[in-house]
């Protein structure tokens, strides 16, 4: 029996049956398992896009506009629910939400995109009448109505407070971030208005495919030689596919000799495998390796040097990442599942440590745009004491004379400086080692000695890095 409610035939017309449009549905899909389970649309939407092409009829077109539709949406899913509100005449919270989702693809295609008003609307009210039925679909084409009839610039001068007014109220409306996070970044950023509103609009746009040459077993050259591959801005392994390239299409990604890694993540290791140490520079750490990015690149660099590698990851299935991602490393390493707070290793048997913490993710909200409406003040104060612990473990781990490189994808201050700044307070025996110099070529690095990057700036996700050196 079909799932699409009967309706009256009206006399000489008869029911017509719904089209079920492949692109919005997968849209559609990927949106209700970012909502309905926690999911991450980056996790979401490869499958669904390879399974439908499986099915055939699907090509590369229709990926591109299913994966504009999905990531478009969630970016500005704050923006496009003040201007939904504006439209209804109930509390969006007491809107469905398969209905809020079909709406919000629907305004995306109106004003985000440049599909024609006629085709945007007639396609959302066809998604609303197969996945809602033709009674809420009918809701669903008014509201889209009532948007259609201004452009964005329109809309949010109409539902944004003036700067004046509320300067982080008006910045979260217009770049659609929720309210304490753009103070958060404000904060961390620093200056007036011109650098927070490029840092929040850069968060809006479609971060690039960065590669990186794992070294000793792939060359910039050869990545360079994949479709729309040019050169990394600052890390010398790195290749930016500047065009939305497959890195699946990439041999030596395939192989595992490259991978997909951020260049601000391989920023971080280059910095804490250039940082002076005293004595011997033997044994490497990374103290929080899951998913394995950051010590492939470390492992490869220490093979280079004829150095040993421990990666470490508390939780054995991310472990098992991270094996994945060491395989075929040229030098000698190892990977075990601890716990960097609780380690089985004594202390003082590194030369080098790397402990990049969990974090609140601010930092990567281009490539995961669904964790700004997820995250919440309070989660700062659940990765705390693990951040914290963490960095005294690592530098319990680290010998005297060697090097910690403290690292987040966040620029919060809360999970930045202070945790770093709580850390020297109780261990005298440390001191912070200008890591600007060990980025070269970067600009805008600031005062140091710490680094914060930065999406607007540098091209980035925002990490953060501290080095700091244990001297007694």
């Amino acid at each position: 029996m079909s799932d699409t409610p009967r309706r009256a035939e009206k006399p000489g017309k008869p029911y017509r049956r719904p089209k079920k449009d492949p692109v919005r549905m997968l849209a559609f899909e990927a949106l209700r398992a970012v909502d309905e389970r926690d999911a991450y649309a980056n996790l979401v939407l490869p499958p669904l896009l390879r399974k439908a092409r499986e099915k055939g009829g699907f090509d590369g077109r229709d990926a591109a506009l299913a994966t504009e539709l999905v990531y478009g949406t969630l970016r500005r899913q704050g923006t496009y629910d003040a201007i939904i509100s504006a439209c209804v005449d109930r509390p969006l919270r007491e809107v469905d939400p398969p209905v809020l989702d079909v709406l919000s693809l629907g305004v995306h295609q109106l004003l985000g995109t440049r599909i024609p008003t006629h085709a945007a609307v007639s396609a959302s009210v066809e998604l609303a009448r197969v996945v809602l039925g033709d009674g809420r679909a009918k809701f669903v084409n008014a509201v889209l109505r009532k948007v259609a009839q201004d452009d964005l610039d329109t809309w949010i001068e109409r539902v944004a407070p003036p700067y004046d007014d509320d300067p982080e109220d008006h910045l979260a409306v217009v770049h659609s971030h929720p309210r304490w996070v753009v103070s958060a970044l404000w904060d961390s950023l620093g200056g007036g208005r011109a650098g927070i509103e490029e840092l929040l609009a850069a968060d809006n746009e479609r971060p690039e495919v960065t590669l990186v040459a794992r070294p000793g077993r792939a060359t910039t050259e050869e990545l360079l030689a994949a479709e729309a591959a040019v050169p990394g801005r600052w890390s010398p392994y790195a290749v930016r596919l500047s065009e939305g390239g497959e890195p699946g299409a990439v041999d030596a990604v395939r192989e595992g000799r490259a991978g997909v890694q951020d260049e601000g993540s391989q920023l971080v290791a280059l910095a804490l495998a250039a940082a002076p140490v005293d004595g011997r520079d033997e044994k490497w750490l990374d103290g929080c390796a899951g998913p394995g990015g950051k010590a492939a690149l470390l492992g490869a660099l220490a093979a280079e040097r004829g150095a040993f590698l421990l990666a470490s990851e508390k939780q054995p299935h991310r472990a098992g990442l991270v094996a994945r991602a060491l395989d075929g490393n040229p030098g000698p390493y190892q990977v075990i599942a601890a716990d960097g707070t609780r380690p089985p290793w004594r202390p003082g048997s590194f030369d080098r440590v790397l402990m990049d913490v969990p974090c609140t993710g601010l930092g990567a909200l281009r490539r995961r745009p669904e964790a700004r409406w997820r995250r919440r003040p309070e989660d700062l104060e659940g990765f705390a004491p693990l951040q914290r612990d963490l960095l005294r473990g690592a530098m319990e781990a680290v010998r005297v004379g060697g090097v910690v490189g403290y690292a987040t994808c966040s620029p919060h201050l809360a999970e930045t400086r202070a945790v770093v700044q709580d850390l020297l307070k109780q261990h005298p025996d440390a001191e912070l080692i200008d890591a600007r110099p060990l980025l070269p070529g970067v600009p805008d690095l600031g005062e140091g000695p710490d680094v914060q990057l930065w999406p607007h700036l540098h091209g980035t996700d925002a990490m953060y890095l501290a080095l700091i050196r244990r001297t007694g």
